[in-house]
């Protein structure tokens, strides 16, 4: 077993497996699409693409939080940031995710309040500290990040924090897998499961994509040799024509996931249908906050109303999210949209499919 990260970067061990993945490849195009942004990146920093047969195509899906946050969320944000009394609370990309009009970082210069977190807690302790501001935080993310949501929402009740809530947008995985295939878009030959989940959720949440639809699913880390040996797992079960889940990254992802984490998030959160930019509304893909704790939603304390959303006019985020298009082919990719100046979510936050070929494509 490999201790040491450098060994997981070995130009050596890297040639065994590329060489392996070559002789074993069928003759057969195959898709195998990742639905986590850490993988995105770890393809493209490391020229995965460039070192497997040209008939496999690696296909960036919905695995950035940023880029499926709904712009209806953004802008129940802004709304929230414009009351009285209220700070809004957030991790830093958020800031910079474009609304219907505007984002939060723009409206910063009007003289709201907002603040980035690294942490949950971090927001908590603010609400803490300012008794007479209402302090919202925006709660995105999957099944990684929504328990220690949870855990700052009971450590809010049982301590008596009462200018705390959460605006949650927090979304689960295996639903928008499934949606993903019952498009029939794209024709997937394997999913690359996200590693962080998947150390919360375990392995068996991808069973029933795997039997269903008779598509390998394995669990990934994100050194170079983690996804290669990944492709060449994926490709093992596609020639023996085995719809069934695999576990690469053993190392942190057990069985069952974390039990106490599930614990926490099931006590606090409940399934809901969610609204994923691109994909539109997947039942039981979203995470809502619980009558129990209502006194800690935002959307209950406020009663923010919905308004229609706007989308930035040639932006092809929901495109790129589905996978039946790249970044280059939107018009305004490198152009109009840059890392400076983003015009759609996928080019907001590191992990966004725009944001890391704008970085590494070259």
């Amino acid at each position: 077993m490999l201790q040491y990260i450098d060994q997981f970067r070995s130009p050596e061990l890297v040639e065994l497996i590329v060489n392996k993945i070559h002789q074993e490849c069928p003759r057969q195009n195959l898709k195998f699409m990742e639905v986590c942004g850490g993988h995105t990146i770890a393809i493209f920093k490391y020229g995965i693409q460039k070192l497997i047969p040209d008939s496999i195509q690696l296909i960036s899906g919905p695995g950035c939080p940023v880029c499926v946050t709904e712009i209806e969320f953004i802008d129940q944000a802004l709304a929230l940031a414009h009351l009285p009394n209220v700070i809004i609370t957030t991790f830093g990309d958020m800031v910079r995710v474009p609304g219907s009009n505007t984002s939060l970082q723009q409206e910063r210069g009007s003289g709201i309040d907002v603040r980035i977190c690294y942490s949950v807690m971090d927001a908590l302790k603010i609400a803490q500290d300012n008794p007479q501001k209402e302090v919202v935080f925006l709660g995105i993310g999957f099944e990684t990040t929504a328990p220690t949501v949870a855990a700052a929402i009971k450590t809010a009740s049982n301590q008596g924090i009462r200018n705390f809530s959460v605006l949650s947008a927090h979304k689960t995985m295996p639903n928008a897998m499934q949606a993903l295939l019952n498009t029939g878009e794209i024709g997937l030959n394997g999913f690359i499961c996200p590693g962080h989940v998947s150390t919360i959720t375990g392995i068996h949440i991808y069973d029933f994509i795997a039997e269903k639809y008779q598509i390998p699913c394995v669990v990934s880390g994100f050194e170079p040799l983690d996804i290669l040996e990944t492709i060449l797992m994926l490709i093992r079960l596609v020639n023996e024509g085995q719809g069934k889940v695999e576990n690469q990254y053993t190392r942190s992802v057990k069985q069952n996931g974390n039990p106490r984490a599930r614990e926490i998030m099931l006590e606090v959160f409940k399934e809901s249908d969610s609204n994923w930019r691109g994909l539109g509304v997947i039942p039981s893909s979203g995470l809502q906050i619980r009558s129990k704790y209502r006194d800690f939603d935002a959307r209950n304390r406020f009663k923010i109303a919905p308004k229609p959303a706007i989308e930035f006019p040639g932006c092809i985020c929901g495109d790129i999210l589905r996978g039946i298009k790249n970044p280059v082919d939107c018009t305004l990719f490198g152009k109009v949209c840059h890392p400076e100046d983003p015009k759609g979510a996928c080019m907001v936050s590191s992990e966004g499919t725009c944001a890391t070929w704008f970085k590494y494509r070259k």
